[in-house]
């Protein structure tokens, strides 16, 4: 009995999409490495490295785990607060942040 041919093969189908490259980031990736957007990427390094390290033991790693989720909640609160007074842009740049964290110290 003959192989049967998949519709791309005869020709009526469209290729299938090309796998995306690894090395390239999605826009939502990139958008959580860009220290203007995202104001924990420094927690989030530090608790994958963790991970990695401990072979993917959450317990090992709760520490790491609570700086993020603290360092989160602290920049959620700076941002409604901004919004609650109409600051714009709701989220400090990074260079606003890192004065914002000198003149409090590191609160998480």
């Amino acid at each position: 009995m003959p192989e049967r041919l998949t519709s791309f093969e005869l020709g009526t189908a469209p290729p299938p999409p090309r796998c995306k490259c690894p090395s390239r980031m999605s826009r939502r990736a990139q958008q959580l490495r860009d220290h203007d957007i995202n104001p924990c990427v420094a927690e989030t390094d530090a608790s994958i490295k963790c991970m990695d390290e401990n072979n993917y033991d959450k317990s090992m790693c709760t520490d790491y785990f609570l700086k993020y989720k603290n360092c989160r909640k602290f920049w959620q609160d700076i941002k409604m607060e901004r919004r609650r007074n109409g600051v714009k842009p709701e989220m400090p740049s990074a260079e606003e942040r890192k004065k914002i964290l000198e003149s409090i110290g590191k609160p998480y």
